[in-house]
């Protein structure tokens, strides 16, 4: 029997770096960023916070720990912060946020949409002062886009009202912006309208944009110059960083590219959907798919050599740069014939 060729829908984490990408990573110019700032981690750093429209950028291994530093610097021991229900910080991260952070979280219903919480659900969660022994409410994290319910964008008319809410009643605000890349290309926006008002942003680079590691965390210049202590303390300094920081350099470039792997998951839902799969149309590069038996469905793409994933109760399948238009169109072909 032949085996047939893998198609990995299973996540935009699994790019690999093509030849342009890994010739300037071979070339980089390098120091310890430790102890001297390597100078491609410097320039990477500078490019990021000029597209976030912030102050300071940080790179990091990963967007866990990029959302770990923040709430760290953010959230005394006790601090209770707020999330929309099924956001990356609270049912991924391995729960180090009150781990580690000490953070209490508290999901906030999806009332405005997928994904997206309510101005009105933020001022009751946050809540007026209570007693001396009351949970004090700090932090209000948002995810754009959200993961969880299909990568769905937050408008920034939405994100304004958000984040004026959480001014109303005390609260900073950090934004997981793992796929903000995602949300300002399907929005046909730049990246800075979409972190108005946020004292804090995490991005990654290693998704979409297809370099192998790495994310930024962002934000004012004081925050930048804590988060690099929290880096450290967690074990997050490297040394001849620019290695990698060429790479998202080179994936920075890349941005507008993501719009084809939307264009792909569009494809990919409307041929699902023709297959008499349960399917919403995608905002972005997720798709997601009901099924009556998720295991045994995710077994049988599997068998066709169709690798998906787990997401909601749902099957995930994600769009990146890897997987073409026609590798799409076999997929179709491959589910079709087997259903």
């Amino acid at each position: 029997m032949t085996q047939l060729a893998p198609l990995d829908f299973r996540s935009d984490t699994v790019t690999q770096p093509d030849e342009a990408m890994r010739r300037a990573m071979a070339g980089a110019e390098v120091a310890d960023d430790v102890l001297d700032h390597d100078p491609t981690m410097r320039l990477l750093e500078e490019r990021v916070a000029e597209l976030l429209g912030v102050d300071a950028a940080l790179w990091v291994p990963s967007g866990s720990m990029g959302n770990l530093i923040a709430l760290t610097v953010h959230l005394r021991p006790g601090d209770r912060f707020l999330a929309p229900r099924g956001a990356h910080v609270l049912d991924n991260e391995l729960g180090t946020v009150a781990w580690i952070a000490g953070g209490m979280p508290h999901p906030l219903e999806c009332d405005a949409g997928p994904g997206r919480a309510s101005p009105d659900a933020v001022r009751a969660a946050a809540g007026a002062s209570g007693p001396y022994y009351a949970l004090r409410t700090t932090l209000l994290c948002l995810e754009n886009t959200h993961n969880a319910s299909g990568g769905s964008v937050t408008q920034p008319d939405e994100h304004a009202l958000l984040v004026s809410a959480a001014r109303e009643t005390g609260l900073r605000v950090h934004l997981d912006g793992a796929r903000l890349w995602n949300a300002a290309v399907a929005l046909g926006l730049p990246p800075a309208a979409l972190t108005v008002g946020v004292d804090t942003v995490q991005v990654c680079l290693s998704k979409g944009l297809g370099a192998p590691v790495g994310s930024m965390v962002a934000g004012s210049t004081a925050f930048v110059a804590e988060a690099r202590r929290v880096r450290k303390m967690l074990g997050g300094g490297v040394r001849q960083g620019g290695v990698l920081a060429a790479a998202g350099l080179v994936g920075l470039d890349r941005i507008d590219d993501l719009a084809q792997d939307h264009a792909n998951a569009r494809t990919l839902a409307q041929g699902l959907g023709e297959l008499g799969w349960q399917v919403d149309e995608p905002e972005t590069n997720i798709v997601l798919a009901g099924v009556p038996d998720l295991d045994v469905t995710l077994t049988g793409l599997r068998h066709l050599g169709v690798f998906a994933g787990p997401m909601s109760g749902k099957v995930r399948f994600v769009t990146h740069r890897d997987v073409s238009a026609d590798d799409v169109a076999e997929a179709l072909r491959r589910i079709g014939s087997a259903s």
